[in-house]
């Protein structure tokens, strides 16, 4: 899949905030800070389209961007931030299971994890949470070149064991650094949209 145009079109705190024609969506997930915001400039190759902030938890809405004039890719509030505000936290819970769940063409979700983290409980509720629902997931370990070649390949491992995949290669090394995994997110991604993404391995 090739990124011919891609633009920021809304942010809602519901879905009943959201007036947009139907299309299928992809959308992103993850813990706070994991880099939510970096790979999307990445993969959609539009510096700054997306907010990155080093404050982690500043995003706080449903993010929604066009792409290929074909698909929505929906940046979704980060989790797992301990120093947002309890009445922030609280909300963005319910936002984002109302999001998942609700009946529309969601096609997967882009799950990113922290590499130099690995899984966490937060990572693996969310996991159980899409397996629930039936949705397709794409786990990412962003921040990849941040571990030396013989801890990454270990973490690879431990993270496909984590969520209980059967070969460490449905996991995607992304670096937004150097853009590596980019390609495979863009395959894997591709294939979601076309409902093949369970026949296939990403990388």
């Amino acid at each position: 899949m090739k990124i011919l145009s891609a633009e920021f079109i809304t942010s809602a705190a519901s879905l009943a905030q959201v007036s947009r024609e139907p299309r299928p969506e992809i959308a992103v997930a993850g813990r706070s800070n994991v880099g939510k915001s970096s790979l999307i400039n990445c993969l959609l190759r539009r510096r700054g389209l997306a907010r990155a902030s080093k404050a982690p938890g500043r995003t706080q809405l449903l993010n929604f961007f066009l792409v290929n004039q074909e698909f929505y890719l929906v940046d979704l509030p980060g989790y797992g931030y301990a120093k947002v505000p309890d009445s922030v936290r609280r909300a963005w819970g319910p936002m984002v299971e109302e999001y998942l769940a609700a009946a529309r063409d969601l096609r997967g979700v882009i799950l990113l994890i922290d590499a130099r983290q690995g899984v966490t409980e937060k990572d693996l509720q969310m996991k159980g949470f899409l397996d629930d629902l039936s949705l397709d997931c794409v786990p990412v370990l962003t921040k990849i070149d941040k571990l030396r070649r013989t801890a990454r390949d270990a973490q690879i491992r431990d993270a496909a064991g984590a969520l209980g995949l059967g070969d460490p290669r449905h996991i995607i090394a992304f670096s937004a650094k150097s853009g590596e995994g980019r390609d495979a997110l863009l395959a894997a991604t591709g294939a979601c949209l076309r409902g093949d993404r369970a026949r296939r391995v990403p990388r």
